[in-house]
């Protein structure tokens, strides 16, 4: 990991690093937010964010006002990009598909394949760079983000449990293989058969898979301009279904962007430091 930036911050320091990535073919940014304690070699734990459509690796340093509360909860902050860059990467032909929309998963079809494999970069090789680099507890790492990097969260908590112990989102994308969103990254990253998609799908995924989590957290506004795309209630009653604990806040008046997610950042490093300080006294 090459350090690229430091910036002092609540007595930690956010970072950005570059990776080189094997799965990715190329180099990737990621942003990192140390708390004091970890500066000072403490081990803590961890949290990945999943950042939304158009986001890159600084939009949650920048705008998600995470830091403070991270630092007095002792939270190491790990923000990948979201997608793979650069010229050699196939673009889409909105903001919604192609760099800077990867959807978390590892594409199929050409000519996405070749480059847009975030799954297997986030869980098989970031995931043990970040393990390898800094002071983390190994089993108190845990998962959350926002629209499309909510989607990401939800099946990646539940696709590997082993490895991301607590997860929450903001505004996810519960239901894509049912939304105009999901369905076209989906056909286009995975092909057509429906079927397929399911397995990328977090209302899916807590069917087949049943509970999971003591409990899971999400934060919705009631004046989101995107709501017809996120499904939070089939996601809910998905959860109900399979006994899986789940709090899903309305909150009347907020909309989809970062001012919302500012408004509730706090309750989800709390959720957070709870749900792994639980899983570290096992």
């Amino acid at each position: 990991m090459k350090l690229l930036q430091k910036n002092r911050c609540f007595e930690g320091e956010q970072r950005v690093y570059q990776v080189e990535s094997q799965h990715l073919k190329g180099a990737s940014k990621v942003g990192v937010y140390l708390p004091p304690a970890a500066l000072e070699g403490k081990a803590c734990s961890a949290l990945f964010y999943l950042a939304g459509l158009t986001c890159t690796e600084e939009t949650f340093a920048i705008k998600a006002h995470a830091q403070r509360m991270a630092a007095r909860l002792s939270l190491i902050l790990i923000t990948p990009d979201t997608s793979p860059r650069g010229d050699e990467v196939a673009q889409g032909d909105h903001w919604d598909i192609g760099q800077g929309a990867g959807f978390y998963l590892n594409a199929t079809q050409q000519p996405w394949a070749e480059h847009y494999q975030m799954e297997s970069y986030l869980v098989d090789e970031l995931y043990a760079q970040v393990l390898h680099e800094f002071p983390i507890i190994e089993n108190q790492v845990g998962i959350f983000g926002h629209s499309m990097g909510g989607h990401g969260a939800l099946t990646l908590a539940f696709k590997y449990p082993e490895q991301f112990r607590s997860v929450s989102a903001f505004a996810p994308i519960c239901a894509p293989s049912i939304c105009p969103w999901g369905e076209k990254a989906f056909s286009q990253y995975l092909g057509d058969d429906r079927q397929t998609w399911l397995a990328h799908d977090a209302s899916a995924l807590v069917q087949q898979k049943g509970q999971m989590f003591e409990e899971i957290l999400i934060d919705q506004g009631m004046d989101d301009q995107f709501y017809s795309q996120l499904n939070p209630e089939a996601f809910k009653q998905a959860c109900l279904d399979a006994s899986q604990p789940i709090t899903l806040r309305l909150h009347k008046g907020y909309d989809h962007g970062y001012y919302f997610i500012q408004s509730f950042m706090d309750d989800h490093l709390q959720f957070h430091a709870i749900q792994l300080e639980k899983v570290g006294d096992m």
